[in-house]
């Protein structure tokens, strides 16, 4: 297996973590069908989403949630939020849909993550390209993303 940036920026740092790999030839690479593949709660696996106001910067959130744009821009303090287009998040992130890890992108942006990730003991995001998750200590992964905590999902 070759390591990824996301996984070479992990080992740099010491941080222990592990790889759960899936079958991504049926073109189901949406959060949802992820949880189900590698077989595990909804609750842990989490989707890594690029969004622009007057800077970039990412959100990562349940994979069954809907991120609320008025609730992040409010977290933010910016007027308003939106989602970057599809195409843009090769050139911004290095990643591809689908494969965008919270970790080793191009350049550091801002990250925030929503609060529900204080219940679990450890999480899943992308490993940095598609059929690859990570999963690590939500400790871990709060210090080494730098992530703000914030209340952004759609209730």
């Amino acid at each position: 297996m070759q390591k990824t940036n996301a996984m070479r920026f992990l080992d740099d740092l010491d941080i222990n973590y592990d790889i759960l790999e899936y079958n991504a030839s049926d073109g189901k690479i949406d959060g949802i069908s992820v949880a189900e593949k590698i077989g595990y709660s909804l609750d842990m696996v989490y989707k890594t989403l690029v969004l622009k106001g007057e800077n970039i910067f990412v959100c990562i959130v349940p994979v069954q949630e809907e991120i609320d744009l008025k609730a992040m821009a409010k977290a933010i303090k910016e007027k308003k939020v939106e989602m970057i287009h599809v195409k843009d998040i090769l050139t911004l992130t290095g990643y591809v849909r689908g494969g965008c890890s919270p970790f080793a992108m191009k350049k550091k942006y801002p990250t925030y993550i929503q609060e529900d990730i204080i219940l679990q003991d450890e999480i899943i995001v992308s490993g940095g390209k598609i059929g690859m998750q990570i999963k690590l200590k939500v400790e871990d992964f709060l210090k080494v993303s730098e992530a703000q905590i914030v209340d952004v999902i759609s209730k």
